[in-house]
């Protein structure tokens, strides 16, 4: 019966309740954000503003993105594992951030923890795209949309910016490729940072559709923890009764269900 409530309740979080998830993250992200933006302390690079010898944690609020055709306005986190983009969209390490000179990177869940990304396909051409950074706000106006097989724009030019969108394309949980939205910088290009990271230091998590084999571990815990929570309730049903059992065990359950879909959810594609 355990068994067969953690499976249900994995689909219902994965494909339902997960926006929970991402409505608190978001809120607690743009909090952090808002601070440092009025203190003018927001990351300008992959490096934390005090430490440039230091790079900024996965998850760290960056930008807040707008984009008025979709009815979306997200925080922009660094990093791009599913870990992170549980929590929203997030900006690909080894490019500049938004509104700098060069082509930024940011991808999306398309269905799943709130599904930031869910209407790009239904973006056109001329469409504006607003980002809020440390450095300025900087607007994009969109290309065009683009799928395996289809030709990339050609590049910005030098001096210039561009910003690439990135999520699954097809079905909702059944990607069948990706989808790119590129869209041009069309406000003052800022200065990129000194220092960009090489893409040789990415981790294979970090690209886009791969899952994250770091969730193994605490997944096996978090196993254990169940198994072992499941023999107490056993031994607890028959001294106690079958209801002064359950009355303990659904949030003792359903906490740890909940740690366990979050850490397999880190094994699907994390543009699911």
């Amino acid at each position: 019966m355990i068994l067969s409530a953690c499976l249900l309740a994995f689909g219902l979080w994965f494909t339902l309740l997960s926006k929970l998830h991402y409505d608190h993250a978001q809120l607690g992200a743009y909090d952090a954000l808002r601070v440092e933006l009025a203190e003018g302390t927001a990351p300008l690079g992959p490096t934390e503003p005090n430490n440039p010898n230091q790079l900024l944690p996965l998850g760290t609020p960056l930008a807040v993105l707008s984009i008025p055709a979709i009815g979306l306005r997200a925080v922009v986190l660094e990093g791009t594992t599913g870990q992170v983009l549980e929590d929203g969209p997030g900006h690909l390490r080894d490019t500049p951030l938004p509104g700098q000179v060069g082509v930024s990177v940011i991808m999306g869940r398309r269905a799943a923890y709130g599904g930031p990304f869910s209407k790009l396909s239904t973006l056109n051409p001329g469409d504006v795209i607003t980002v809020v950074t440390q450095q300025a706000t900087s607007t994009y106006q969109v290309l065009d949309l683009r799928r395996a097989g289809d030709p990339s724009p050609p590049p910005p030019a030098v001096g210039q910016g561009r910003l690439i969108l990135v999520t699954a394309d097809g079905a909702p949980f059944a990607p069948t490729g990706l989808l790119y939205v590129d869209a041009d910088l069309t406000s003052k290009p800022q200065a990129d940072p000194p220092f960009l990271l090489p893409a040789s230091d990415l981790s294979p998590s970090e690209n886009a559709l791969s899952a994250d084999p770091s969730a193994w571990l605490p997944l096996v815990l978090w196993g254990q923890l169940l198994l072992l929570a499941t023999i107490g309730l056993s031994w607890l049903r028959n001294e106690w009764g079958r209801w002064q059992t359950w009355i303990i065990a659904v949030p003792v359950l359903a906490y740890i269900v909940l740690s366990v879909s979050d850490e397999v959810a880190r094994l699907l594609p994390n543009l699911l």
